[in-house]
């Protein structure tokens, strides 16, 4: 893909077919953070996607005609759990990720209900989630649990 900005890209709803694409793609974005943090293990990164995968809570990201990301919102008994959002490193850093999060977060604000997310400590996402009003509550050696709560943020 070229460095420009990607204006052709989509969101569609998840099928169960995208889900090694999409266990790959986890792979390739989280493989730098997890290695930082020394917990990169090539079958686990790819396993924890295929054990919590529900298409009828993903969406696939699309970008150039490929598949270029994820974003999964899990209901809860209170809110949402904002999971498996994934950009392939060559779309990110192009407002693509940001166009996603502010969709998913009007329609979780028009809900009125709160969403959570862990980010990994040290991800440069966590910058990204703090822009758009989330809050850290609690945080281990390997992540920083998050909430937001509605209308908060931009």
């Amino acid at each position: 893909m070229s460095t420009s900005t990607f204006h052709d890209w989509r969101l569609r709803p998840a099928t169960f077919e995208d889900v090694e694409p999409l266990a790959e793609l986890r792979a390739m974005a989280m493989r730098p953070d997890l290695e930082r943090l020394g917990r990169y293990d090539e079958r686990r990164v790819r396993q924890r996607l295929r054990d919590a995968y529900v298409p009828e809570h993903t969406s696939v990201v699309e970008a150039g005609g490929a598949v270029a990301g994820s974003v999964a919102l899990r209901p809860s008994e209170d809110g949402f759990w904002l999971e498996h959002f994934y950009l392939a490193p060559e779309v990110q850093g192009r407002g693509i990720g940001t166009a996603v999060l502010a969709g998913v977060l009007a329609r979780t604000d028009a809900e009125g209900v709160p969403v959570r997310l862990n980010v990994l400590q040290g991800s440069a996402a966590r910058s990204l989630y703090e822009r758009h009003g989330f809050a850290p509550v609690r945080e281990d050696p390997v992540d920083v649990f998050m909430v937001r709560l509605p209308g908060a943020g931009p």
